[in-house]
C-alpha cells in the first residue's frame, strides 16, 4: 500500500494551499490535533462494482474496518438534504447521496462483521414509514438483505425510543453544553458520516463534518418546536441553529453565550464542531464520483454539476475534509473571507482548535491517489445567491 505525505509540490500544483497559512507559527493547537491516514480512490461512474471496488480499497488503505465494525451496532448518517415536496429527487442532480454507494457501504460493513446497522437522517415528515425513505431511490429491500440486521430511524423526532438522549458537548462548547438527540446516536458503537464532496452556501464546503449539522431533531431546534418541543414538526432550524432568532425548546440546554453574533455563519460552524464531539465520527465517507459545485443543492442558484471521479475515506473527519479540500483547489486553513469560506467561519480550523483533527497537509498521509491526480477544480465557491 502506497502512503504519501502532501508535499510543496503537491500543494503548489493545485492551487489549494497557501504555503504561508501552513506556517507552523501560526497552528499551536494544530500540532496538538491528531491525524489520521486519509485514502482517495478514482472511481469515474456509479456501477455497482467499481464503487464496490473503490470502497473496498479505500477500507483496506486506512488499515481496514474489521476491528471497528465487527459485532458492533454501526449508524450511518446519511446526506439526503433538502426535503423532497420542495426539490424532488433528480438523479441528473447529484448532491445527496448515491443509493448504490450506500448499498455497497452497507454490504461491506455486513461483511466486515457489524451485528447490527442503523441508517439515520433527519427528514420531513418526522415518520418512520419505510416508504419515507424509498423517496430517496435507496433501495430498502436490498439494504435490508446485507447480511446483518438493518434498521432505519428518521431522526427529526423521539423517534423508535421513549426519551431523548442528552449528549454533552466534552470540553470548550462553542454553542451549547449539552445537546438532546434521538436515541440512536447514543446507542451505537460506530458512527459513520456519509457525504458528498460539494460547496455549500453558508459554511463553504459540505463533506463529513458539516454533515453532522443534520443530526438535530428539528422536533427540539426547529423553527415550529415551540416551549414543550413539537414530535411533529414541519419547519427547518434556521430560526434556531442558523440566526438564534429564537430559543430551542425549554427542555433542552440553553445557549452558553447569548449575546454571541446572530449570524449564521458564525453559528453553523460553530453547533457543528460542538456536534462533531458530542457524538464522534468514527469513519468518513466522502463521494465525489458525481456531485454538484456553487452550492450545496437544488435551492442555489446557479449550481453546476461535476464529475470528480474520486471517492475518499478515513477514521478522522477535519483530516478527510482537509485532503477533500485541497483536491477541490481549496486551502483547508483558509479564513474567513477567503475561497470557500465566503460567508461563514472555517468549520475545520474550528474542530482542530477543540482537538477533533488537524488540517496541516503535512501530517496527513494520503493512501492511493496523491492530492494532485485526484484535484478537480471547484472554483471560487458559494457565489450565487440562495433562495
Amino acid at each position: 500500500m502506497e502512503k504519501r505525505q502532501l508535499t510543496r509540490r503537491d500543494l503548489l500544483a493545485v492551487g489549494g494551499a497557501t504555503l504561508g497559512s501552513l506556517a507552523l507559527g501560526g497552528a499551536a493547537k494544530a500540532k496538538e490535533a491528531p491525524a489520521a491516514t486519509v485514502a482517495i480512490a478514482r472511481c469515474r461512474s456509479y456501477d455497482r462494482a467499481a464503487i464496490e471496488q473503490s470502497l473496498r480499497t479505500l477500507f483496506d488503505q486506512i488499515g481496514g474496518i474489521g476491528t471497528l465494525v465487527k459485532n458492533k451496532t454501526v449508524a450511518i448518517k446519511l446526506n439526503l438534504t433538502g426535503q423532497p415536496q420542495r426539490f424532488p429527487i433528480d438523479p441528473a442532480l447529484p448532491y445527496r447521496s448515491q443509493p448504490d454507494t450506500v448499498l455497497a457501504t452497507a454490504q461491506l460493513i455486513a461483511r466486515a462483521g457489524a451485528r447490527r446497522i442503523r441508517m439515520i437522517e433527519t427528514f420531513f415528515p418526522a415518520g418512520q414509514d419505510l416508504a419515507l425513505w424509498g423517496r430517496y431511490q435507496l433501495e430498502i429491500a436490498a439494504m435490508n438483505n446485507v447480511g446483518c440486521k438493518v434498521e432505519w430511524e428518521n431522526a427529526q423526532n423521539m423517534g423508535q425510543a421513549k426519551q431523548y438522549a442528552r449528549m454533552k458537548v466534552p470540553s470548550d462548547p462553542y454553542m451549547y453544553p449539552s445537546y438532546d438527540l434521538n436515541h440512536s446516536f447514543a446507542d451505537c458503537d460506530v458512527y459513520v458520516s456519509m457525504s458528498k464532496l460539494k460547496n455549500h452556501w453558508l459554511a463553504g464546503v459540505t463533506m463529513a463534518l458539516k454533515n453532522n449539522f443534520g443530526i438535530t431533531p428539528c422536533s427540539l431546534y426547529g423553527g415550529d418546536c415551540g416551549t414543550d418541543g413539537n414530535e411533529n414538526p414541519r419547519q427547518e432550524r434556521g430560526p434556531v441553529c442558523h440566526n438564534g432568532a429564537r430559543k430551542p425548546a425549554a427542555a433542552v440546554a440553553q445557549e452558553l453565550h447569548p449575546d454571541s453574533p446572530r449570524d449564521p455563519g458564525y453559528r453553523i460552524p460553530r453547533i457543528v464542531s460542538d456536534l462533531v464531539r458530542v457524538r464522534p465520527i468514527d469513519l468518513a465517507i466522502v463521494d465525489g464520483v458525481e456531485s454538484i459545485r456553487g452550492g450545496e443543492g437544488a435551492w442555489n442558484p446557479g449550481v453546476q454539476i461535476v464529475k470528480p471521479g474520486v471517492m475518499l475515506a478515513g477514521k478522522n473527519p477535519v483530516c478527510v475534509d482537509a485532503v477533500s479540500m485541497a483536491a477541490m483547489g481549496y486551502d483547508p486553513r483558509a479564513e474567513r473571507g477567503t475561497k470557500p469560506f465566503l460567508r461563514g467561519d472555517n468549520t475545520l480550523k474550528l474542530c482542530e482548535a477543540v482537538g477533533v483533527g488537524t488540517t496541516d497537509l503535512r501530517r496527513i498521509e494520503v493512501a492511493g491517489l496523491s492530492v494532485k491526480e485526484a484535484f478537480f477544480d471547484f472554483g471560487p465557491g458559494p457565489t450565487g445567491q440562495r433562495i
